[in-house]
């Protein structure tokens, strides 16, 4: 018991919360957005796969940092067009074709990888993004030292969260946005385009989506894995779900998500050789389905959610 208090205790558990949340706020911030406007978008596994391998070739070739980042969003955009022109304007499934993103971008990613970088035992590296180590920001007590460790794109997806709630809540475009989401006919009625608000909406998105893959590549590793998104794409439809449609508690799922994640690396260094190490890594899928159960029971999902909307249809 003493060695689990202790693990919750340590700084280095809290710093690697908010690293391992980080390409799940963006992922759930994008996913999140798309559903507000009606549209699901099961490509995300996929468009961060791709955003993780455009970032970190990007900046292989050569590249800024920063450029790798935005090549990783104009990516994730193109796919958030190619799946908004199948599902908005079409009306095709969504389910059918987000998954068919996943596989497209997923092996279009390995693809373009093994054409830059032949077959080799080790993945070649690149410098990645360093904490940004501010001494004014660690000067602050107990969350200081936490977030000085954090690199920019962490304080990026920090900063998405209140400007996602306040546009979705308190501007012409969110609420332009909701309408959609909820009944398209009405928003057309009230002068809104509700096809090129969802379109507009699922190509933002995917570039949410994409920054979350890049981040990997960019920050929490420096190289590329065909797999190392490991699932980070579906948690985050699920987050969607346990945050009820809403930014903050997108990073709170987010948060607690990383929190079991984190805990579990830590118990599984600490008793791996006594208990199962795959006990520890079901544990945080265990215990988000466990919340998931929780919050599902209250979600209210929008009305128009994978409805395909049709002029002049009811």
């Amino acid at each position: 018991m003493s060695v689990m208090l202790d693990v919750f205790a340590s700084a280095g558990l809290w710093e690697a919360v908010l690293r391992i949340a980080t390409p799940l706020i963006f992922g759930t911030l994008g996913a999140l957005l798309c559903e507000r406007a009606g549209v699901l978008n099961l490509g995300i596994e996929g468009i961060m796969t791709f955003g993780a391998m455009i970032a970190w070739l990007t900046v292989f070739g050569g590249a800024n940092l920063w450029v790798g980042l935005l090549a990783a969003a104009a990516c994730g955009a193109l796919f958030g067009l190619l799946h908004a022109g199948m599902t908005v304007p079409l009306g095709l499934s969504q389910h059918v074709t987000g998954l068919g993103i996943t596989l497209l971008a997923s092996s279009l990613a390995y693809y373009l990888f093994r054409l830059a970088v032949p077959v080799q035992g080790t993945p070649p590296t690149i410098e990645a993004f360093q904490p940004v180590g501010w001494a004014w920001l660690e000067a602050i007590p107990v969350v200081g030292p936490l977030l000085a460790a954090q690199t920019p794109p962490t304080f990026l997806a920090l900063a998405l969260v209140p400007l996602l709630a306040f546009v979705l809540a308190a501007t012409p475009l969110g609420l332009a946005i909701r309408m959609t989401g909820e009944n398209p006919h009405a928003a057309e009625a009230q002068g809104i385009d509700p096809i090129a608000t969802r379109i507009g909406t699922v190509v933002a998105g995917s570039a949410l989506m994409a920054l979350g893959g890049a981040f990997l590549t960019l920050s929490a590793f420096n190289s590329f894995f065909p797999t190392m998104v490991q699932g980070r794409g579906w948690v985050s439809i699920a987050l969607v779900v346990f945050a009820m449609w809403r930014p903050w508690r997108a990073l709170l799922g987010a948060l607690l998500f990383a929190l079991f994640d984190a805990y579990q690396l830590r118990l599984q260094a600490q008793l791996g050789k006594e208990v199962p190490y795959q006990l520890f890594l079901m544990m945080p899928y265990i215990l988000s389905i466990a919340a998931l159960v929780v919050m599902a029971r209250r979600a209210r999902v929008p009305q128009a959610l994978m409805q395909p909307y049709r002029r002049g249809e009811r």
